[in-house]
């Protein structure tokens, strides 16, 4: 069974889990990644989820305002061998909860082109294309998505 933990960057799975994010992103972006590196410090994130199966935190994703009324989404990782078994969408729907708990009524994220399993995931949640926002304007890598998650 999955067990949702609602927590902060300085939580030890946390911090270990994006370790592994990481390293698989080092290999994936190649060369670009000290670039996309510098925009994923986790010091200080106070809203992050660790996602637990049997005991062991196997996902992970955070979200820190960008602006007034939107959060960013970071962070979101599954380990490969979990993968395909619905853990990203809860940790995604449970920042997405978190998120309008708090008063948001937006959220933005930044993938990789690189990562078209995160991309449909993205948009099988309702995420929507948007223009590459911030930093990640003029990036042809990056792709750039928002959902409304505004109480109707």
């Amino acid at each position: 069974m999955l067990q949702l933990l609602r927590t902060s960057s300085e939580n030890v799975d946390f911090r270990a889990l994006v370790v592994l994010l990481d390293q698989y992103l080092r290999v994936l972006d190649g060369d670009d990644h000290a670039f996309y590196a510098q925009f994923n410090q986790i010091t200080n994130i106070k809203h992050a989820v660790v996602a637990y199966a049997d005991g062991q935190p196997v996902g992970c994703g955070a979200f820190k305002e960008y602006e007034p009324g939107t959060v960013e989404i970071k962070r979101m990782f599954v380990r490969p061998e979990r993968r395909g078994q619905g853990i990203a969408q809860a940790v995604l729907r449970e920042l997405e909860q978190w998120a309008q708990q708090e008063g948001y009524n937006s959220c933005v994220l930044e993938t990789g082109k690189r990562q078209p399993e995160a991309i449909r995931l993205y948009e099988k949640s309702g995420y929507a294309h948007i223009s590459n926002f911030g930093q990640y304007a003029g990036d042809d890598n990056s792709v750039c998505l928002q959902k409304s998650i505004a109480v109707s």
